[in-house]
């Protein structure tokens, strides 16, 4: 449980409670003339008796820090550090700076922690119970309030057709029919895909109308706010049915805030930066990666080893506007839209396309594509057999220039094709038998070329959203032979004790394997979705710890992943044979602009909004483009400061004693990878020349 002397966010109240629990701090503060002579005494006093040494060196690498300015990566601006000037300020009583209590707030913990006991280890039980709060879109409960919802929804389904009657209309209802009939007809329309992208929810007014007019008068607000300035809305039937519009039953805020945009998303939507600097592409010149790029916006790249292939067609829209999507810059840039009519291929994509399989096939170190959007599957399936029948005769014919290349100057040959996709969660309905052969096809003609690695790469942010329909869709395309994995975004309202434990678990026991934990990217647009560093790094000793493999166990665990079906079944024996709450093979990561993924860092500063300062290195365990060695020391402060965030939590009804431990995790290290997501080895030696690169 946390102290009795945490402190208060008042200035005044936190001041007295470092008189009354460090008074040898303070004692040293007011008897240093100055910021540089607080310093010298303070690095002295940290090092002498028996301390904690890595509150230590936490505190030393804050004051080796202090007065010195670093470029702040995902700005490209100088960022003044004064961490511990502004300690010295405050305790002497001349503090000025137009900050907040929460920088104190965080030094607090710090120094109260230098001769503190270590926290005891995680409790196992605890965590049990923190995942069974949270309900997944399988139980009665749950069941019963979506049949509540598809009711009320279907009922004015039913009225906007009849209103919005045109002989040319897809969805509409035979002359005469009765109510009864009406209803039923809706019913089968609902199996359908196509149906919820044609009755999507586009207007803030519509969304109140179908939750029940139960949105508050300050959400309306905002949203409308939002349509003023051509902020793109779209939510489906299906995903609204997982919204519980009533006081009593299950709490909704992980999915709920994916679709109620936030105040600063609304206030700076028309002026979003692209996070990922790599993202921007200009003809002729190299990406902030380094990479040489076709001309538009089709290929994304980071990675030697990796391409994200962006389509022309109907996979530039969504299912549904996430609103913290890493690519919301690209809807604002309008790239990326739910205009579906202009959406469809031209007669120019398919040149465009065998264009860009060129370049595929012309880099000598890519084995790895990304096929997504927007969304991959909202292409139709005919554009997307179109698209997967190019990537494996590119891969053929990568394969076959291989044969006169001498070893040692052999190309990286084509050995997995992934599909991007948050359907499964948005529109399962989109996973149709015509699709699952489609993907059957395409896996065993990519064996032949090569590719043994076929994933479709998904999104479940909530156990809610793993519903009996998404159930049926991941057993669909499991049958394909495709493995499914998960990728969450660690939300606030995600990050919440044993919510994404939850998710894990309930995942796994459906065959799908857990990939990444991304912590929220950091600019303003994303305020109120951020949570810090800190907390991804609890959550990862302290809850993902019961879902980590023994060592002896993983290549058991990797051939079953890889070999046993149905793999729910079998993954699930496997847990409950080594004790383990679900399988933690996802790693808990930030996305840093320009270099990727990495959760290894030191907090070497805190603002005088209280937001921490944190020096990170790129992923050790992973080829990067040479870019990394010209880029020096990368920086990336915050979004907000922890105080700030345990207020969202409280405010959500959270018990923030219970993460009264996120404090002390100033330092991390990346997670190594998962064997089921190694690339084989290749049975020649490859070169290590790097095509396509300009640094």
């Amino acid at each position: 449980m946390i102290r009795k002397n945490h402190p208060s966010h008042s200035i005044e109240k936190l001041y007295k409670h470092y008189s009354l629990h460090l008074p040898e701090l303070c004692s040293i503060a007011q008897g240093s003339e100055n910021a540089e002579q607080f310093k010298k005494t303070l690095r002295e006093y940290v090092t002498v008796g028996g301390r904690r040494q890595e509150v230590i060196e936490q505190i030393l690498l804050l004051i080796d820090y202090d007065n010195r300015s670093v470029n702040e990566l995902s700005t490209g601006e100088e960022l003044p550090i004064k961490t511990m000037t502004y300690l010295w300020q405050f305790l002497n009583r001349s503090y000025t700076e137009n900050g907040s209590a929460d920088l104190f707030s965080d030094l607090y913990h710090l120094f109260t922690a230098l001769n503190r006991e270590k926290e005891p280890e995680p409790d196992r039980n605890r965590v049990k119970r923190q995942m069974n709060r949270w309900p997944t879109g399988l139980e009665e409960e749950v069941l019963a309030i979506r049949q509540e919802n598809k009711e009320r929804i279907i009922r004015l389904l039913i009225r906007r057709i009849e209103r919005h009657y045109s002989p040319t209309a897809r969805y509409q209802f035979a002359e005469g029919i009765s109510y009864e009939e009406k209803q039923q007809q809706v019913e089968t329309w609902w199996d359908s895909s196509r149906f919820h992208l044609a009755m999507a929810i586009k207007s803030p007014t519509e969304l109140n109308l179908f939750l029940g007019n139960t949105l508050s008068p300050e959400t309306m607000q905002r949203l409308m706010q939002a349509k003023k300035k051509g902020m793109p809305f779209f939510v489906t039937p299906y995903y609204l049915s997982l919204l519980n519009t009533g006081e009593a039953g299950y709490d909704d805020q992980t999915i709920r805030s994916y679709i109620l945009y936030s105040e600063e998303l609304v206030e700076t939507y028309g002026n979003i930066h692209a996070w990922e600097k790599e993202d921007v592409v200009v003809g002729g010149e190299p990406n902030a990666a380094g990479w040489l790029l076709p001309d538009g916006h089709n290929i994304h790249r980071r990675y030697p080893e990796v391409a994200i292939l962006i389509p022309d067609s109907m996979g530039r829209a969504c299912g549904g506007l996430c609103a913290s999507c890493q690519r919301m810059y690209d809807f604002q840039s309008e790239r990326l839209n739910f205009d579906f009519d202009a959406l469809k291929p031209k007669e120019s994509w398919d040149k465009k396309l065998r264009r860009l399989m060129n370049y595929f096939e012309e880099d000598s170190q890519l084995r790895d594509i990304l096929i997504t959007g927007g969304d991959a599957l909202m292409s139709q399936n005919a554009t997307l057999r179109k698209i997967l029948d190019a990537v494996c005769k590119m891969a053929i014919r990568k394969r076959k220039a291989n044969e006169s290349r001498p070893d040692t100057d052999k190309y990286a040959e084509i050995q997995r094709v992934r599909l991007g996709s948050r359907l499964l969660a948005y529109l399962p309905m989109r996973v149709t038998d015509e699709l699952v052969e489609i993907l059957r096809e395409f896996k065993e003609k990519a064996a032949q070329a090569g590719i043994v690695q076929c994933y479709i790469q998904t999104h479940f942010q909530s156990p809610l959203e793993v519903t009996p329909e998404a159930k049926r869709a991941i057993e669909a395309i499991q049958s394909a032979g495709w493995t499914i994995t998960n990728q969450l975004v660690f939300t606030v309202a995600a990050s919440r004790r044993g919510h994404t434990a939850k998710l894990r678990q309930t995942l796994n026991a459906l065959g799908v394997v857990c990939y990444y934990t991304f912590s929220v990217k950091g600019f303003r647009e994303n305020y109120a979705m951020f949570a810090p560093n800190s907390r991804s790094l609890q959550e990862e000793h302290e809850e993902k710890v019961f879902g980590l493999i023994p060592k002896e166990k993983r290549q058991e665990l990797d051939e079953i992943i890889r070999a046993k079906r149905p793999l729910g079944k079998h993954l699930t024996r496997f847990l409950k044979e080594n004790h383990l709450l679900f399988a933690g093979t996802d790693r808990n990561v930030l996305n840093l602009p320009g270099i990727g993924k990495s959760m290894t860092f030191e907090t070497v500063g805190i603002t005088a909004e209280g937001k921490r300062i944190l020096r990170f290195d790129h992923d050790g365990s992973r080829i990067h483009s040479p870019i990394i060695h010209t880029m020096g020391r990368v920086y990336i402060v915050e979004n907000k400061s922890i105080a700030a965030y345990l207020r969202q939590l409280k405010e959500m009804g959270e018990d923030t004693e219970e993460y009264h431990t996120i404090w002390n995790y100033r330092r991390g290290k990346t997670e190594p990878q998962f064997s089921i997501y190694d690339y084989p080895d290749y049975p020649f030696e490859m070169t290590t020349t790097m095509t396509n690169l300009q640094v």
